[in-house]
């Protein structure tokens, strides 16, 4: 492939293979066609993702992470790519345990290389069962996640797509984001800023 092709990963932060999952399979497939950008993909679903235990290995050692459980695989993954889209339900209005962990564990890959996810570019998607049931300040933990590891964030801009992609799925799993028009509009715009970022950063490198 060219050094100038973007590297898209897509991240589903849900334990089941339903909503989340196909959102985050729209950001690619939207990508892919419009843009014609290699994509990747990890699912948090059946996965082992240990809880981050703080013991500070990765700090002292600089070796990553003591736990070597499926993070290993998305470490190399995110390593890899050019920019990330994370997507997670709403659980308990904000996003799901398995997506904090997985962001948490990033610590120790950082640890080891503060400057591994520098410039990369991060966006966001959530989707619950109520229409306004958290998807926004589970999207916005997801942005602050990206400030601190020092990438770049970005949303779809004013006017529908404010934060990200937003979902309501009316407790239909992938049958209820499918049929939300809106819902697909506002990922669409954010894949759109999305890549189109990732490029202007590339001719810079």
């Amino acid at each position: 492939m060219s050094g100038n092709s973007i590297r898209l990963l897509g991240i589903s932060g849900s334990p089941r293979i339903k909503a989340t999952d196909h959102v985050v399979h729209e950001a690619l497939r939207f990508a892919e066609e419009k843009y014609s950008v290699e994509t990747d993909y990890f699912s948090a679903s059946g996965k082992k993702l240990n809880f981050c235990l703080h013991c500070d290995y990765c700090v002292r050692n600089k070796e990553g992470c003591i736990q070597k459980d499926d993070m290993v695989e998305l470490y190399e993954k995110m390593i890899l790519a050019d920019a990330w889209i994370i997507g997670t339900p709403v659980y308990q209005g904000t996003l799901s345990g398995q997506t904090k962990v997985m962001m948490d564990r990033c610590r120790a890959i950082v640890a080891r290389d503060p400057k591994v996810f520098l410039n990369k570019v991060g966006a966001a998607t959530a989707d619950g069962g109520d229409r306004v049931g958290g998807q926004e300040p589970a999207i916005q933990t997801i942005l602050n996640f990206y400030v601190i590891n020092e990438m770049i964030p970005v949303s779809g801009g004013s006017f529908g797509s404010n934060l990200g992609g937003t979902f309501w799925s009316k407790d239909k799993g992938a049958e209820g984001v499918a049929e939300d028009k809106e819902g697909i509009k506002s990922l669409h715009r954010t894949i759109d800023r999305l890549i189109e970022t990732a490029k202007l950063l590339k001719k810079t490198q």
